[in-house]
């Protein structure tokens, strides 16, 4: 595994383009000023063994020099040493509500941006765990499954939208069975499903799915998004924003169903929790999915690191030295260096 210990150094690479252009306006200006004082031919008299392509060489390497003291600054480093570790980890399943009575905006920004903000930072809480996300709403599909890629699994909940539902609902009972079969068969007791969701337009058959998954071992986690007093559900027709409306064509308000998500947990014996509740939900969600009972996996990972920064400085310095060492001229002399003692 390839890495550089110190990735902040290589941002100085950016100095590189500016330099050429630089350097390039610097020609421009003195070859035009050069022409005012002298033609070519008078002006090669004057200054007997000038060279442009020297000066060009001396400055790439110059350049060269720089990129390579900065990589070597930086220290690539080569894991050449790969161990498998044992660690216990638990197993959880984030389902995150993508239905458009999600974007209601009685929690602000609206009630996806801030679930999805939750959902990252219940995935940053949860580091040394594996994480699976599913999202729905009409239906419910795996976005990711079981992982160790906790990268992956912020970039998946920060690119979830309300257009990659197929059809509208709150399929919380299709995200309860997806959940359940995408877990290993032959594991149980480690496992935990949090839902995050208005619960509106849910399914009747939601809580006998908790009650079933609790058989099962996995235990049905909450959290609450949006207000009881609700709000209403934005969209966006022929470039204008509208709100949904009723068959009388009056504007609905979407309203968080607290009683769903409290009857959930209870059958799922988990918790469950107002997103209003912020970083607490985060600590005692951590607290409790610290309590279940663990399984011993297999990590693989690299535990030492050569580090290769000499090469780059040596050939940085070396080429630092022939830049010094060729003249500005063509004439054939080199300045005095400790080659000429």
């Amino acid at each position: 595994m390839f890495r550089f210990e110190e990735i902040s150094y290589l941002y100085l690479l950016a100095i590189v383009p500016v330099l050429v252009f630089t350097y390039f306006l610097y020609v421009l200006w003195v070859k035009k000023d050069r022409s005012k004082l002298s033609e070519d031919k008078l002006f090669s008299q004057l200054a007997p063994g000038f060279s442009w392509p020297r000066k060009y060489l001396k400055f790439g390497l110059l350049l060269f020099s720089l990129a390579f003291l900065l990589v070597g600054w930086a220290n690539p480093q080569w894991g050449n040493k790969k161990e498998k570790v044992k660690a216990k980890s638990s197993d959880i399943f984030i389902a995150l509500d993508i239905s458009q009575s999600m974007m209601a905006e009685d929690i602000s920004p609206n009630r996806l941006e801030r679930a999805k903000r939750l959902a990252i930072n219940i995935v940053k809480s949860l580091k040394g765990n594996r994480i699976g996300l599913i999202l729905f709403a009409g239906n419910a599909y795996l976005q990711m499954p079981l992982s160790s890629d906790f990268t992956a699994a912020q970039i998946f909940i920060q690119s979830a939208n309300t257009n990659q539902a197929g059809t509208q609902g709150t399929a919380i009972t299709e995200a309860i069975d997806l959940a359940q079969r995408a877990f290993e068969d032959d594991v149980q007791y480690q496992r935990a499903l949090v839902i995050v969701t208005d619960g509106e337009n849910h399914d009747e058959e939601a809580i006998a799915k908790a009650k079933e998954a609790r058989d099962n071992g996995l235990v049905v986690f909450t959290v609450g998004v949006g207000t009881e007093e609700g709000g209403y559900v934005p969209y966006e027709e022929r470039g204008r924003e509208q709100f949904k409306k009723d068959k009388d064509g009056v504007a609905i308000k979407s309203k968080l169903n607290l009683n769903l998500l409290r009857d959930l947990s209870d059958a799922g014996n988990g918790k469950y929790y107002l997103i209003q509740q912020g970083d607490k939900i985060i600590s005692e969600l951590k607290s409790e999915i610290e309590r279940i009972e663990k399984q011993e996996v297999e990590q693989r990972s690299f535990s030492e690191y050569a580090s290769y920064f000499q090469y780059f400085l040596a050939f940085g310095l070396l080429l630092l030295l022939i830049e010094y060492l060729i003249n500005n001229n063509s004439s054939g002399k080199v300045r005095k260096s400790i080659i000429d003692i």
